[in-house]
């Protein structure tokens, strides 16, 4: 019998522009699981982690999640495309996953689990559920950041060209696996240097410094404005939407 995570194995387009860099990596451990086997017996069997995937009743009673992973090398794996993404993950950035682990790993040991992650392991926490990675000309940058939609994504549409772009959190590919306009996302800047994902993922494990993370330097963005990505946004009024494309607040 197919394992429980077939339903959402089986809806993923692999063909959808945000999954282009995931597919090499994704859709053979999606056709394993669809073949029957369990989630985390697919993702052994491609061996593209520093991590071993085991079922979810391998974690301890009464462990953290990320405290047995950065004690164990072991990822408990719920069926679920939350974890399966989560898994692709792993296999896809492995010196960043293990880079982000290492973070929450070090903040429970120092202060334990609370009732609040604290900065730290907060801003790891968005970042690892929910994070974009992109290359983009300065001009460019600097629009979005400001939350100038119209200017990023119409008046600036051609230097999209010159950008790249990565999605990195396993929530937002939960989520884009059924769209809708307001999926947004934690855009983090890339180097327009880097020309490869094994030279991205080692600059990305060295970037992801303590006190960086904390600042929370991210951009938030409705991801379906990438031109490209969604058919309705080849329309100016796409980004009008003043409930999904807000405008940047001014401290008063």
């Amino acid at each position: 019998m197919a394992s429980g995570l077939t339903p959402g194995v089986a809806d993923i387009d692999w063909s959808a522009p945000w999954l282009a860099d995931w597919r090499a990596v994704g859709e053979p451990v999606a056709r394993h699981i669809l073949e029957g086997l369990a989630p985390h017996q697919a993702l052994n069997h491609c061996a593209l982690a520093p991590v071993q995937f085991v079922p979810q009743d391998a974690l301890p009673a009464g462990q953290a999640y990320e405290e047995f992973i950065f004690s164990q090398g072991q990822v408990p794996t719920r069926e679920g495309l939350h974890d399966f993404f989560n898994a692709l993950c792993w296999m896809h950035y492995p010196l960043s996953k293990q880079r982000l682990n290492a973070l929450q790993g070090q903040a429970i040991a120092q202060g334990g689990v609370g009732a609040v992650r604290g900065p730290l392991r907060d801003a790891a926490t968005v970042f690892d559920e929910n994070a974009a990675l992109l290359q983009a000309p300065d001009v460019l940058w600097q629009a979005l950041a400001e939350r100038r939609w119209h200017e990023a994504f119409v008046q600036m549409r051609p230097l999209w060209q010159e950008a790249r772009w990565w999605t990195f959190g396993h929530a937002a590919l939960e989520k884009l696996v059924r769209p809708y306009k307001s999926i947004t996302v934690h855009v983090w800047r890339v180097p327009q240097s880097l020309h490869s994902l094994s030279a991205l993922d080692a600059w990305l494990a060295q970037d992801l410094q303590a006190d960086k993370l904390a600042r929370k330097p991210f951009c938030p963005m409705p991801v379906l404005g990438v031109p490209g990505w969604w058919s309705a946004n080849v329309s100016p009024d796409f980004y009008a939407d003043t409930a999904v494309f807000r405008p940047l607040r001014v401290a008063t």
